[in-house]
């Protein structure tokens, strides 16, 4: 058994710090389990010994000869280092330090928290915290928190599938509050606070290996082992709201490709490629938790909509082409059944819109749904209605949890209107494991959840080789990057370097009579912006573009110039590796001048294989632009594919904190070129 699981399922705990004085931190875990009837052993720790709220209390942990699974710490700061290492002595296999006054508060408080973490690892305990609020297991009425939901006459502690891991501890309770308000079948929270030992992702492992957790809910401040998010993801369904977007990291990025491919971004990629499901905010995270309590998996895309108010339908239908699901087609005997039914006011085609006629006619809901369900081309069905009331509503509820016996097929439902139209409905839904929402668009986004959280996770295919790649030096010039990459097989125009302005002509004739001059500026990277790319010159244009070019360092030093071989217009791509705290990031998207405007970019985590870069291409406007876009012909996505896949292979052997730029790589009807290539080392870290 993972140890961790203790803090859901201990069978004793003990609360050092404890007190019967009202209102303090001590008396809450205490005063929570009693109220809630947790049914295991229950030891107060406090120096006067004595008895606290009924219960016999010990002066020192170590004073108690029976197991403790479980120990809470509500102590000053400067206290918690002995009572953790009494903890060790103990032979306690979890602790939790609630106390604050650590590694969030100053540099002395980093130190004494390091110092929590050697005791800890010493003595084989597990340290949750410290600066957290506990935990809470609803099928052993075990309420390891002071949080203040718990006083509240209306919290109810109960069994529940879903579990909530939550790196902070006030807005996790806030949230759980918020879920049962909803209807979210909350059974399990943890909250992890500073994290100094024990990871909001550790924990969310330990739960995803319990079989009475059917999906994981997350909400974490940095994310740094994406492996475990991995694991997680694979065994049950996980969505996760990782906090902290910011743009700021942009803004100090040397290349386009640093600038484009974000923190964000990177977080975004990787945690798509885990198969977990990123959410934008609290709200999403609790409806992820509601549409997985269903424990029906997704079938895909295909959604039907049956509806009461042709506004709610049309809503639902603009949703779902927001979030990426379709309408589904009928099929034609269904649309037949269905033109016999629905009044002629009504809709018969999807969505199906049966209009206020189910208040004269109570089974016409019941008859639509059944015909839907039945069509093999539906993958989830939305219900929707306003304002119906009382007996119409527990009907429609009673129909929708009947389609399981046709078949199991994912159903949200969007009920617009106050719940005291119909006080008894939600529970009638939750009963059936049905899933409700105020509007169609979070019915929408829940079913988008759903089908994110089950699509195959196709592991990378690399060969691995032992070839070894030259690395770059921290000032490497166009000219050395070029030479790299023609070193490795990667295709770069005829170039040659000049110094003086009697070898230009010499120069222009060697590249083939049209050629591009760049001035070579060491630390410079956007060429263009400063003016320092001249195209199609010629023998008689090349005298004085070469005097202007060399002369673009400016203070009376003369740079050299690089001289290559004209390529014809192609479609231009930007292709880039930065570094990133999860490893190194591939991002490729619309080239030239304009990459950073239009910001058309697709990122993955290295490494990449083939199937891979072909679908990083349809996820930019590279697709269409490879297929050749207005009359043009189509370019070489073969070759495209290979050399991105070369130039992952070997950026993904340079330096961390280095940040490569290939924009643009041309790419012809026949062939791809490099054109224009940058490399630089970041000073800035890059933490996620």
């Amino acid at each position: 058994m993972n140890n961790l699981s203790l803090l859901w399922n201990a069978e004793s705990i003990a609360i050092i710090g404890a007190t019967e004085r009202e209102n303090a931190m001590g008396r809450a875990p205490i005063e929570y389990l009693q109220r809630y009837g947790y049914a295991g052993e229950i030891y107060p720790i406090n120096p006067k010994g004595s008895t606290i709220l009924g219960l016999q209390a010990f002066t020192t942990i170590t004073e108690v000869k029976s197991t403790i699974d479980l120990a809470l710490i509500l102590l000053p700061a400067e206290l918690v280092e002995e009572a953790l290492s009494q903890c060790g002595v103990a032979g306690v296999k979890v602790v939790v330090v609630m106390s604050s006054g650590f590694a969030e508060s100053d540099a002395d408080g980093v130190l004494a928290q390091a110092r929590l973490v050697e005791i800890a690892k010493h003595s084989g305990m597990r340290l949750v915290g410290p600066n957290c609020i506990g935990s809470v297991g609803g099928a052993k009425k075990l309420v390891a928190s002071f949080s203040p939901v718990f006083s509240a006459p209306t919290t109810n502690v109960e069994a529940g599938s879903i579990a909530l891991v939550s790196q902070s501890g006030a807005l996790g309770y806030g949230m759980y509050s918020l879920g049962l308000d909803q209807g979210v079948p909350l059974g399990v929270v943890v909250t992890t606070g500073n994290e100094a030992d024990v990871t909001n992702l550790e924990v969310a492992n330990a739960l995803a290996d319990d079989p009475s957790i059917s999906a994981i809910l997350l909400y974490t401040e940095s994310l740094t082992d994406i492996g475990m998010l991995h694991k997680i993801s694979t065994k049950k369904p996980t969505a996760i709201l990782k906090v902290g977007r910011s743009a700021q990291g942009a803004i100090a990025a040397a290349s386009h490709t640093g600038a484009l491919a974000t923190e964000d971004r990177i977080i975004d990629a990787a945690i798509r490629a885990t198969g977990a499901v990123r959410v934008d905010d609290v709200e999403q995270l609790l409806d992820a938790g509601l549409i997985f309590a269903s424990c029906v998996k997704s079938l895909g895309k295909r959604v039907a909509i049956i509806t009461t108010s042709g506004g709610s339908g049309i809503l639902a239908t603009d949703a779902l082409e927001v979030h990426g699901l379709e309408l589904a087609e009928l099929a034609p005997e269904s649309l037949a059944e269905l033109r016999n039914i629905v009044p002629s006011y009504g809709n018969s085609n999807n969505p199906v819109d049966v209009t206020a006629a189910v208040m004269s006619s109570p089974d016409l809901f019941e008859k639509c749904l059944d015909i839907l369900a039945h069509d093999k081309g539906v993958d989830s069905i939305i219900a929707c209605f306003a304002v119906l009331v009382g007996a119409d509503v527990e009907r429609i509820a009673a129909a929708l949890g009947g389609v399981s016996k046709i078949r199991k097929i994912p159903i949200a439902v969007a009920r617009t209107g106050s719940k005291n139209l119909a006080p008894n409905a939600q529970a009638i839904f939750k009963s059936l494991n049905i899933p409700v929402f105020p509007t169609p668009d979070r019915a929408v986004a829940a079913l988008r959840i759903l089908n994110d959280s089950g699509r195959v996770i196709a592991s990378v295919s690399v060969k691995t080789s032992s070839e070894l790649f030259p690395t770059p030096s921290s000032t490497a010039t166009e000219v050395e990057m070029k030479a790299l990459w023609k070193k490795v097989g990667i295709p770069v125009p005829l170039s040659v370097v000049v110094s003086e302005e009697k070898d230009i002509q010499a120069a222009i004739k060697f590249v083939g009579g049209r050629a591009v001059l760049k001035a070579v500026v060491p630390g410079l990277l956007h060429k263009s912006e400063a003016g320092a790319v001249a195209l199609d010159i010629n023998a008689d244009t090349a005298q004085a573009t070469f005097i202007s070019l060399s002369q673009l360092s400016g203070k009376g030093v003369k740079n050299d110039v690089l001289v290559e071989t004209f390529i014809p217009k192609g479609v231009e791509a930007l292709v880039g590796v930065t570094s990133s705290a999860l490893g190194k990031v591939l991002t490729i998207g619309v080239g030239g001048i304009l990459t950073e405007i239009t910001s058309d970019v697709s990122i993955r985590l290295l490494p990449v294989d083939e199937p891979t870069v072909r679908q990083m291409i349809t996820e930019t406007r590279l697709a269409p632009l490879f297929a050749g876009a207005r009359g043009s012909a189509p370019a070489d996505v073969e070759a495209f594919i290979a050399t991105v896949l070369r130039i992952a292979e070997v950026a993904s052997t340079f330096p961390e904190s280095s940040e490569l730029d290939i924009n643009p790589l041309t790419v012809l009807p026949q062939g791809v070129w490099v054109l224009d290539t940058a490399y630089s080392i970041s000073t800035e870290g890059k933490g996620l």
